[in-house]
């Protein structure tokens, strides 16, 4: 029997993409995880700023913490404004914690997010995948496919 598709979450307004985490890891598993943020951190996302290029995550003391993620101060903000790359802690479920532990500790695998957005009750929700790096053959094979579907599609329109 086939594994059955994951469910999409419902994403209303995408606020940061980390579109590079798919060429350089094979996705294995996608997780939606809240994120604990202070008033003028969820200001900056509304406005569309932010960054998770170059972030991860890491599973510390049972808690997993999204590191290196980058949210401008909040322009209007006064004294009160957060750090931009401080370390966010990321809410998920106790089974969903060990199970990430687990394959990050014994089968080397690593926590990527994926995206940062609004969901439909405008909470801040991060996709978090866990992912294995691809090695420098992957990543050209993975060129390779892409640049023949392309092809594809335009062989397709030009003899559709």
């Amino acid at each position: 029997m086939a594994r059955p598709r994951p469910t999409e979450f419902d994403k209303k307004k995408i606020v940061a993409e980390n579109r590079r985490a798919r060429f350089d890891y094979f996705i294995d598993q996608v997780f939606e995880a809240g994120i604990v943020l202070t008033g003028t951190e969820v200001k900056s996302l509304r406005f569309g700023e932010g960054s998770i290029a170059e972030s991860y995550a890491e599973v510390k003391d049972e808690e997993i913490w999204l590191i290196n993620s980058n949210v401008p101060e909040f322009s209007h903000g006064n004294r009160f404004n957060h750090e931009p790359k401080r370390p966010r802690k990321l809410l998920l479920k106790e089974r969903e914690i060990a199970k990430m532990h687990g394959a990050v500790a014994r089968e080397g695998m690593t926590l990527v997010p994926l995206s940062i957005y609004f969901n439909g009750r405008g909470r801040a929700k991060v996709e978090l995948a866990l992912a294995k790096g691809k090695k420098a053959h992957d990543k050209r094979e993975t060129i390779k496919e892409r640049d023949w579907k392309r092809e594809q599609s335009r062989l397709l329109r030009q003899h559709g």
